[in-house]
């Protein structure tokens, strides 16, 4: 069964100078017949992609590509500017980690937030409340703000959640493991047996091996289109291969 599909995707995204845009300076420029409209940056241009249930999928390619912004899009973070996308299941996002809490909310409230957000009732949420308080050993911080724990703390809470309510689609950018070396055991046996079992998995990472061992197929994106598509194995190798083209045609002009 497909659970993701991506139709002609593109992504158009607001440069720097467009942000910085303010009402003053568009109104002078106006009046002095310079204005002209701030550019914007084609992120995902044209993405055709399916993936059935159960499937592994790795996504490479250099930093700039568009991998996490393609997730972002997957997750519904983002929307896309063109195209059609459709999702079925319910994904547990693990790009930032607690990204989505409310600091000014206790740790079990986040806790039930995080959930109901993905799809979750709140009663299923307080049920696995006390599991996820103890993966991410925060028991005594439940109901503690969000805003009064470090970096370290928020993240364990954000992998425990997201690992714990079981997804249909678990989005992983460069995150699979946080904390010191105990806990990053504790996050590799998990992730071991999400691997393991029925979820659909998108990995972005810059590990190949990563990618070869642990995924079925990947796509290869470069600024911001998909430049190849085919096995783990087949397009690492395409990947790598052009990489040390680029770096011998820069020795060659040194």
């Amino acid at each position: 069964m497909e659970v993701i599909r991506l139709d002609q995707v593109s992504l158009s995204r607001r440069t720097q100078e467009e942000f910085s845009y303010d009402l003053k300076k568009t109104l002078l420029s106006f009046v002095e017949g310079k204005y002209r409209k701030p550019a914007r940056k084609l992120v995902l241009d044209h993405i055709d992609l399916s993936v059935t249930a159960g499937e592994k999928i790795g996504i490479i390619g250099a930093n700039g590509s568009g991998k996490s912004t393609l997730l972002k899009l997957i997750s519904g973070i983002l929307q896309p500017t063109r195209g059609a996308l459709r999702v079925r299941g319910h994904i547990a996002p693990l790009i930032e980690l607690g990204a989505g809490f409310d600091s000014e909310l206790t740790v079990m409230a986040n806790i039930v937030l995080y959930g109901v957000l993905l799809g979750f009732k709140r009663s299923e949420m307080l049920d696995r409340a006390a599991a996820i308080l103890e993966f991410a050993e925060l028991e005594d911080y439940a109901s503690v703000p969000v805003k009064a724990l470090s970096s370290g703390m928020t993240a364990r809470l954000g992998f425990a959640i997201a690992t714990d309510v079981q997804p249909d689609i678990l989005i992983l950018d460069e995150v699979l493991s946080v904390g010191d070396e105990s806990f990053k055991q504790k996050c590799k046996q998990r992730m071991e047996q999400l691997w393991d079992g029925s979820a659909t998995v998108l990995l972005v990472s810059h590990s190949m091996e990563d990618i070869h061992r642990s995924c079925d197929r990947a796509i290869w994106l470069d600024r911001g289109r998909i430049r190849f598509s085919g096995s783990a194995a087949d397009t690492a190798e395409a990947y790598l291969s052009a990489v040390e083209q680029k770096l011998d045609m820069g020795l060659r002009h040194v």
